[in-house]
This record gives C-alpha cells, structure tokens and sequence, in this order.
C-alpha cells in the first residue's frame, strides 16, 4: 500500500487554500487542482510499504508540542504549483527527528530535502508559458495539533486518501 505521513488541514483552512487555488485560476494556471479533502503538508512519503502499524509506531516515538505554521507565497517544482510555508525551524526539526525515527525502523522512505509546501495544483501550466503568481497571499496561519498516516490510493477522478491513524502532540 501506498503511504505518507503528513500534516491535515481543518476546514478553516482548507477554505483559506481553496481560495488560493481560485486565485492561481484567475492568473491562468490549467491544471488539475487538489480536492479540499487532499490538501495537506506532506512530511515524509513512504510510498508502497505493507506495514503501517510499524509506521505509526515509529511516529509515536517522537514527541511534539504543537507549534504554528504560517503560509506565505507560490512556487512550482516543474508542474507541480504550490502555496510554501513560512521558515519554520521547530517544523524542520520534528520532520528531522520523524525522518530519523522512520529510517531506525527500517522504514523506507523519499530522502530528498524537505521543502514544505502544500501542493495545490499538479499538471499545471499557464496559457502563455509564463508563470505568473499573485504577488501576494493572505495572512493564513494554523497550530498544528497531530500528523497523520495516510494512505494514497488512486480512483476514477483522482488519488483517494485514507488516514490509517494519527499521532497528536503532547500535552
């Protein structure tokens, strides 16, 4: 089974990312767009691994206290479009120490460099091959509370994403 460990949105700010996407739409961006219900902050993807109890093992072996996360700016990794998040180093930190508890447990994972964003248009491309962003988005900011083990299957209209279980910070 396909799997990623990943931060989920309420509904407050799934709205506030919803908007955003209207707003690339306005600039011209075609693409795919993710639905409200798979917008999140991937923080580390497996990929196809069979055991996720192994995995939420090794999640919950690493404490965190809720920390802030604040929004800023568009980006795109080729056609992939993006909303990022602001430097964050306790974020940094916790992906560091989740990503070191993964790889004791000989869990496999994407070791690339974490850069966090939240995906919120693939296959994009503006009409005129020119990228353009609006220069500037909303105040949009959140406490992160849990992370959550999410397993990604693909449907007819697009990735299906199941929460296997979540970790909530400590009190």
């Amino acid at each position: 089974m396909r799997l990623f460990i990943a931060i989920r949105f309420d509904s407050e700010i799934t709205t506030a990312l919803k908007q955003l996407q209207a707003s690339l739409k306005d600039c011209g961006l075609k693409g795919h767009y993710s639905s409200e219900e798979n917008l999140h902050l991937t923080l580390a993807f497996i990929g196809e691994y069979g055991n996720p109890e192994k995995v939420l093992d090794a999640m919950k072996a690493v404490e965190f206290e809720e920390f802030p996360v604040e929004f800023f700016g568009f980006g795109h990794f080729g056609i992939y479009h993006w909303v990022g998040i602001e430097e964050n180093p306790y974020l940094m930190s916790y992906v560091k120490r989740l990503r070191s508890s993964l790889r004791e447990n000989g869990i496999p994972f994407d070791s690339k460099k974490f850069k966090p964003h939240i995906t919120l248009a693939g296959r994009g491309r503006f009409m005129d091959g020119k990228v353009r962003y609006p220069d500037k988005i909303p105040e949009i900011k959140t406490t992160v509370r849990s992370v959550a083990l999410i397993k990604s299957e693909q449907g007819k209209d697009g990735s299906i994403y199941t929460v296997l279980g979540e970790v909530k910070c400590t009190e």
